[in-house]
């Protein structure tokens, strides 16, 4: 097992930094997107034009893990793009964060797979004044913790460029 995590702000390059560490095929997309608006259309049809032709697809919003447990070739590299989506589509389900998260680390923990996650960093500005944008924070802090903890190497990206916090390389 090999397990990456890429973190960073909102159109800070972390995308782009995962697929660059992900470049030599065999490798799967793994996407948690949901195109429940026309914005988040374009947003997922941007991401796909990121993508070369040898990228195979999966799209899951909620049961990431199961597809971690479902791989049957170890010879593929998987991408994980976002767990911050992942996170707000089990808090819209009314799911158990901890619980969820604790499968997830299981999945990673068994797979021989190499694994990059990516995350937003979405704890270094200001406050929010509504309780579920606070919630959240705090879930996406908490989540980025336990993976962080649980994987081999981690990247923050800011304005394209990676500072590697944990990990000697990819």
């Amino acid at each position: 097992m090999s397990v990456s995590l890429v973190l960073g702000g909102a159109r800070s390059g972390k995308t782009a930094r995962a697929l660059a560490l992900a470049a030599t095929p065999p490798h799967v997309y793994l996407a948690t997107a949901q195109a429940l608006d026309g914005e988040m259309d374009a947003r997922i049809a941007a991401h796909r034009a990121e993508r070369s032709e040898s990228w195979g697809v999966i799209e899951e919003p909620l049961e990431i893990a199961q597809v971690l447990d479902d791989v049957e070739d170890d010879k593929i590299t998987i991408l994980v793009d976002c767990l911050t989506l992942w996170l707000s589509n089990l808090m819209h389900h009314g799911r158990d964060i901890d619980a969820e998260t604790g499968r997830l680390i299981e999945a990673l923990d068994a797979i021989p797979n190499r694994v990059i996650l990516v995350s937003n960093e979405i704890g270094l500005g200001l406050v929010p004044m509504e309780k579920l944008s606070r919630d959240f924070r705090d879930a996406q802090g908490r989540l980025n913790q336990r993976i962080a903890a649980a994987a081999d190497h981690v990247e923050f990206v800011a304005a394209g460029l990676p500072l590697t916090l944990k990990g000697d390389g990819a």
